[in-house]
Formats: C-alpha cells, structure tokens, sequence
C-alpha cells in the first residue's frame, strides 16, 4: 500500500503534468493561459518530476526565461532536501 506522502507526491506530480498539457493547448488555440506563477508553484509544492516530463512531453517552455532557470533551481533544491533526508534516515 502507497504511503500519504507518495499519494501526495503521485497526485501533485500529475496535476502539474496536466497543467503544463493544458497551458501548451491553450497557448496554441489563443485561450486563457495558465501563469507561470502557478506552474512554478505547482513544481515547488513537489511537482517538480512532473513539470520536466511535461515540458519535455508538451515542448513547452523548455527556451523560456527565467522560468527554465527557476524551475531548475527548485528541482535542484529538492534533490538536495531529499538527499539530506537520505542521510539522516
């Protein structure tokens, strides 16, 4: 059985895949995009594996700046929070 924390993570890893799908379909039909605010939250809040996947799935925002780089930066900081739990555990 799947813990809380890999439901949660399953959950917010899906939803920000289906928000970077969503905001490539809007941009090409001219609709009302999502912002990147929301999407970068989304990736902070532990959607990180899902807004990569999604930008890579949708080629969606990969040249976009600063974005491409705060994204970067909240993955990398996650990686290392993750690594810290590792060690301590």
């Amino acid at each position: 059985m799947l813990m809380p924390a890999s439901l949660y993570l399953l959950a917010v890893n899906l939803w920000t895949f289906a928000a970077f799908g969503h905001d490539k379909r809007q941009a090409i039909a001219g609709g009302r995009r999502t912002p990147e605010a929301s999407l970068l939250l989304l990736a902070l809040i532990g959607g990180s594996p899902g807004a990569s996947a999604g930008r890579r799935r949708f080629r969606h925002k990969t040249r976009k700046e600063p974005f491409s780089t705060i994204l970067q930066v909240i993955a990398a900081i996650q990686i290392g929070v993750l690594a810290g739990l590792l060690v301590l555990a």
